[in-house]
């Protein structure tokens, strides 16, 4: 038998398994790729939000990089909690010696308002790591963190796009989750754009929205699909998964990775 196509993640662990690497694997088995990890942090994590956290040593974090890709090789590869200038400029040094599809979730803070990345690091992120994004997923308080720019309504999704844009990457996803009504996106590479709505379902229980959907888009692209046709794949599964899901403990519950299983 044939291996299915691989991805790797590159991203904190959330010992909740609602977010992070758990969330990413859990993605990737069910859009049918094979996922593999590189830990950068690990994190004491929970539905009430995260109590502690641990980067991994900028040579820790290479050695899981070279392992998997000089041996397995990729055909995607998606970024999470990169934690530090250190861990920001490693990655990205081993990236771009890597020729795959890259998608940048610039994660800045839990969905608790935990910082999972230091404010040294945000100089990195924009010139080391987003020119090399094949897609970047910002949403709107990271759109903020990175660039400045504070986006009240969906018409000011376009000036966030084209702020993250002047940053390099090939197209930039907009999420526009923390606005009113409909769950409303804009993906552009400053020349087209793609505006992907959903409704808002009425469920609290949204932890892992962000790594989910960029896994989900790594997933498309590994599997050869158009950046358009796989953003748009991939906010169709988050939305299943956001309506999906659970409560777990006395806090934020995760999406389910799984509901597709469940739903027939």
């Amino acid at each position: 038998m044939s291996a299915p196509p691989r991805v790797l993640t590159v991203a904190g662990s959330d010992s909740g398994g609602g977010a992070g690497i758990q969330a990413d694997l859990k993605t990737m088995l069910a859009l049918g790729v094979h996922g593999m990890s590189v830990i950068t942090a690990v994190t004491a994590q929970n539905s009430l939000g995260v109590q502690a956290a641990w980067e991994l040593p900028a040579e820790a974090v290479r050695a899981q990089y070279r392992s998997v890709v000089d041996d397995i090789g990729v055909q995607a590869v998606k970024t999470g909690m990169l934690a530090s200038a250190e861990l920001v400029e490693t990655v990205a040094d081993l990236l771009g010696a890597t020729d795959a599809p890259l998608v940048v979730d610039p994660v800045g803070v839990s969905k608790h308002g935990d910082p999972l990345l230091a404010a040294s690091a945000l100089d990195s992120v924009r010139t080391a790591l987003l020119p090399l994004a094949t897609v970047a997923t910002p949403n709107l308080d990271e759109v903020t963190q990175l660039t400045g720019v504070r986006v009240a309504s969906e018409s000011g999704m376009r000036e966030a796009a084209a702020a993250v844009l002047a940053y390099g990457p090939d197209w930039v996803l907009i999420k526009g989750g923390h606005l009113a009504g409909d769950a409303v996106d804009l993906l552009t590479d400053g020349t087209r754009e793609h505006w992907l709505r959903a409704p808002r379902h009425d469920n609290r229980h949204t932890h892992g929205t962000g790594c989910t959907l960029a896994s989900a888009i790594a997933a498309g692209l590994a599997k050869g699909l158009p950046v358009p046709e796989a953003v748009t794949e991939a906010k169709e599964y988050v939305t299943g998964a956001i309506a999906a899901g659970f409560a777990l403990g006395r806090g934020i519950g995760p999406v389910d990775h799984g509901w597709r299983f469940r739903t027939g």
